[in-house]
């Protein structure tokens, strides 16, 4: 895919459950009353600070809290006016693993591949994540051009955006993305240049 855009992707900065290493699945659908911490925070400042030189154009945001608290602190810093909050970009919906803990969802999967495919009752798989970003990417594609685009999310909704920016078409090479030397896989307050 031929883009009209440049873009910059950030995954929100650290909440508390992140910061005290607690796994648990957000409650489906819900926008758990979960703040960025002060480090998190700190995490979005120093990355926005780099980004001043990039001239960022654009912001896109999934609604969930901590990613509006994330893209309205890079917002502020790089003098961009207007936030774009888009549900397509929200995270992945864990249906009836909603509210249990991380260890419950990931033992529903023989292996990680099988989340391309398999997915709990009421949620999504990563098949699912991709049909969304696809169609928000060809959104933005269509509607601007010669923009420069940061896109706020989470970690699993960035590095599947990641590899379709890169032109992957096989389950493999995102799967392959995740774990080689060009991880596109974001860590808490982290940004993928693609």
């Amino acid at each position: 895919m031929e883009l009209n855009n440049n873009y910059f992707l950030l995954r929100h900065g650290q909440t508390i459950y992140q910061k005290n290493g607690i796994k648990v699945n957000y409650p489906a659908g819900s926008d758990p009353t979960l703040s960025i911490t002060p480090e998190g925070e700190e995490m979005i400042k120093k990355v926005a600070e780099d980004l001043k030189s990039e001239n960022i154009s654009m912001i896109f945001s999934s609604p969930a809290l901590r990613t509006k608290q994330s893209a309205e602190i890079a917002a502020k810093i790089l003098g961009v006016k207007e936030i774009n909050y888009d549900s397509r970009l929200a995270d992945i919906n864990m249906g009836v693993f909603a509210g249990k803990t991380h260890k419950e969802y990931e033992d529903f999967f023989l292996s990680k591949m099988e989340r391309f495919e398999k997915k709990p009752e009421g949620g999504e798989n990563w098949t699912d994540i991709l049909a969304r970003l696809g169609s928000f990417l060809n959104d933005v594609e269509k509607k601007y051009k010669g923009e420069i685009i940061l896109v706020v999310s989470h970690a699993d909704p960035l590095w599947l955006l990641a590899g379709l920016l890169k032109g992957f078409k096989k389950n493999e090479e995102f799967f392959a993305s995740r774990k080689a030397g060009d991880n596109l896989y974001p860590d808490v307050g982290e940004l993928i240049r693609v």
